[in-house]
Parts: C-alpha cells; structure tokens; sequence
C-alpha cells in the first residue's frame, strides 16, 4: 500500500463525537440527492452505522437506506445482491477472506483505488496507511501483485486470543495462567478432573465445519512462529498449489494443540459452534475459550454475562517455553458491489464510515476497530476493559491474515477440520496430517 503515500499523512484525531463532519479537504455535497443501500448483517458496525446515520445524511446530503440482516440470512442475500441484473446495493459489508476473493474473481466487485487515488473524492488526510498493511493485504488483488487495487476497507477485526475465567483459575489452578500452550492444555483438563465435570476446562468450535478454520489458523501460527507465511498460499502451502505441507511437524502441532483443548471440553463439544462455545463460557461455565477478540466486550456486559469483572484476556501462549506469542485475523470491510447504482456516493460513505473521526465511535461498539490510532484514541479505551485492549493491541503485532486465496478453500479447510476431530477422538497427529496431506493431494488432482 506504499503506492498510496498521499494517504499515509496523518492527521490529528478531532475529539471524540465532537465533530459530525470528519475534517476532510473535499466537497461533501458533491453528490447530494443520492438515495443509496447498504446491506450489512446484523453486527456491532450495523448499530454503529445506524448512529452515526444522521449526521452523515446531514452533511452529505446522501439519503441512506440500511438493510440489515442476520448473519445466516446475510451471507445468501449478499450473494444474490451481488449477482443481480440490476443494482441492489451500493455497499455491502464484506467478508474479507476467501469469500471475497471468489467475488472478486467472478467481477463482481468495484475497485476502490480509482476513488483513493482521485483527490476530489477521498481527502489527503483519510489516511490509507493508519490501517495495518496485513489488513489492507486480505483484499488486494491480483494477491500479490504490485499493481493490485483495494476492494475493501476493514471495518472490524477480530484476532484470536485465550479468555479464562479468573474464579475457576483461582479455585483450580492456584490463581496460575498457563504460560504454554501444552501447559494451557494440561490446566484445562485439570479444571475438568477437579470440579467433576461441573466445569468444562475449555470451550472451542468443535462443529464438523469450515468456519473454525480461523481460529484454527490463528493456532497454527502460534506453533509455526515467525516464519513468513505468505498469501495467497499462507501456512498451507509451500509456495505453489502443488506443494501442500501438512506434514510439517509444526503445523501437526498446531491442529493438536486445537484438538487437546477440544479434549478438555463438554461432552457435547462435537456440536459447538462459536454461538454456542462462547454462550458457555459468558455463563461461567468453562474456565478457557480461545476464540474471537470480538467477545471480550460481550463478556463485560453485566446485563448480559455472568463473567463480567471475571474474565481474563491473554495472547495464545507460545507453543514452547520461553517462545513468542502468534496468531491470526479475520475481518469485516465495506466494499462496492460491480453493479452498484451509486458507485460515488457509496465511496462517500464508506470513507465517512471509516474515517478517524468515526471509527473510534463505531469501534467502541465492538471492540475490533481496525485503525491503528483508534487503539491509542482515549475515548475508544475508555469503552472498554483496559487488559482486553493491551491484549489486542499485543496479539496486533504478530498477527497474520488467516485467508487463503483459493476458489474452493472451504472444501480444503474442512478437510483440516476434519483431521482435527481424527486427533480428538485418538489418532496421533502424525497419523491425522499424513492423511490430510494425501486428502489436500486428492483434491488438487482429481
């Protein structure tokens, strides 16, 4: 994103919810009169959207119309939007992984560099380069390419991190967090000995899909450590679609470590999904949960959780003593569809909607905000548990996206899901990868 570098300036941050109008060198009413839609699934952003709505419509004189939806229900409506004769949205709140990249391939996506490299329609102090590069990278295409354009601004991010309830840490492990992942699976399974099963010693996606595979990611780097895990492969493969590495005595580690916590779980733990696991672990009843950064402010909601003022936030611990601390991201971005009606006033208001000045209001809602000086932004920490924002802010610095640019990905990711269940129910790793690296080969050579 270097190409960008008038974007990269940065610009102090106006007080948080004092102004309506983000301080930005453009003409807002250019396109006044414009009526767009925006189709977006029922999250955190939505309500953050629906807030600042007014004064968007006010200053831009843009009439927005928000659709929203439940996230199942989302994903099938996107779809169809997307393919549509005519136009049915002008922005749409994109999944930035795999799920874009087919989009992408199939044209059905605008490129938003035109409009950030045009300074009548993106202002000089937007500031591109405040968003982390490996963010931006989920969807750049050609994957890398030098010349490839932005499809997608992010919106929310989420990381993978270890929560632990800190009652059930201190009745059962004297007060200690495990310091490594083969330690954090001994304590888990300890909570489980010692309450008799009143409490699970973990909680994880356990549901034979391709939706774990994230956080499964996530786990993977904290075992493969620093070795640069470039896309479009990632850590799947060795720089070419022929050369699957499953194998690799690293990447067994990590689907162990998944399958270990999976072992300290509910007997039920074959049907959670992240509903469900992380329901469990808001009531109290789990004393670990890796998963989504994204919960942490849902388990601070006295309303709404009974771990409020319980909860622990730490980084994956390191696959060895004395290691570093690896994960993973996914993220939400808005994006144009190819058959947008209002292609420049739907710039408008996602550059609004992302701008410095809105981010830290709409972050605050969710706790994933994905500007690097929202983390620092005094009003948008003060939203939220001061540990849980150093744990982010930590997990941020060693994070790699978890997509893999594949049309098809979800057929291979379940296959990965799948020998982690073989793990579980007592295959060596060893054995579980030596399978999976024959299925991956299968696969890629029918």
């Amino acid at each position: 994103m270097q190409r960008h570098t008038r974007h990269v300036l940065a610009a102090v941050l106006p007080a948080l919810g004092l102004v309506s109008t983000p301080a930005m060198a453009i003409d807002w009413q250019r396109f006044a009169g414009s009526e767009i839609t925006v189709l977006i699934a029922e999250h955190p952003v939505a309500n953050g959207i629906r807030e600042l709505l007014p004064e968007f419509e006010e200053a831009t004189g843009i009439s927005v119309d928000v659709q929203a939806f439940a996230e199942d229900l989302y994903f099938d409506r996107m779809e169809l939007a997307l393919r549509a004769t005519e136009g049915v949205a002008d922005v749409y709140f994109l999944p930035m992984d795999s799920t874009a990249f087919t989009q992408w391939s199939a044209g059905l996506i605008q490129p938003l560099t035109p409009f950030l490299d045009d300074p009548e329609l993106t202002a000089e102090d937007y500031g591109l380069g405040d968003f982390p590069a490996g963010f931006l990278a989920a969807t750049q295409y050609p994957p890398g390419d030098a010349d490839a354009e932005d499809y997608a601004i992010p919106v929310s991010f989420e990381s993978y991190i270890l929560f632990y309830n800190k009652e059930h840490v201190d009745a059962y492990l004297d007060g200690t967090v495990p310091a490594t992942m083969p330690e954090l699976i001994e304590a888990a399974a300890t909570i489980s000995e010692k309450s008799g099963g009143q409490v699970a010693g973990a909680v994880m996606r356990g549901i034979r899909s391709d939706t774990p595979i994230d956080t499964v990611t996530g786990i993977v780097y904290n075992a493969w450590g620093a070795e640069p895990t470039p896309l479009p492969y990632n850590v799947w493969f060795d720089g070419d679609w022929s050369k699957p590495r499953l194998t690799d005595p690293r990447i067994a580690a990590g689907l162990s470590h998944y399958a270990g916590m999976m072992k300290a779980g509910p007997p039920n733990i074959l049907a959670l999904d992240w509903p469900d696991a992380s329901l469990l672990f808001q009531q109290g009843r789990a004393g670990f949960f890796i998963d989504a950064s994204l919960f942490g402010p849902g388990f601070e909601n006295p309303e709404e959780s009974q771990v409020a003022g319980k909860t622990g936030y730490a980084t994956l611990p390191p696959a060895d003593a004395g290691g570093e601390s690896f994960t993973g991201h996914w993220m939400w971005g808005l994006g144009i569809p190819a058959n947008a009606a209002e292609p420049d006033a739907a710039w408008y208001f996602i550059q609004w909607m992302t701008s410095k000045s809105a981010e830290p209001r709409i972050g605050a809602m969710h706790g994933g905000a994905a500007r690097l000086s929202t983390w620092d932004d005094a009003g948008y920490k003060a939203e939220l548990n001061p540990d849980y924002v150093k744990v982010v802010q930590d997990s941020m610095r060693t994070s790699r996206s978890t997509v893999v640019f594949r049309e098809g990905w979800a057929e291979y990711a379940l296959a990965i899901v799948d020998a982690i269940h073989e793990i579980h129910g007592g295959a060596t790793p060893e054995a579980a990868t030596e399978a999976l690296q024959a299925r991956f080969l299968e696969m890629l050579n029918p």
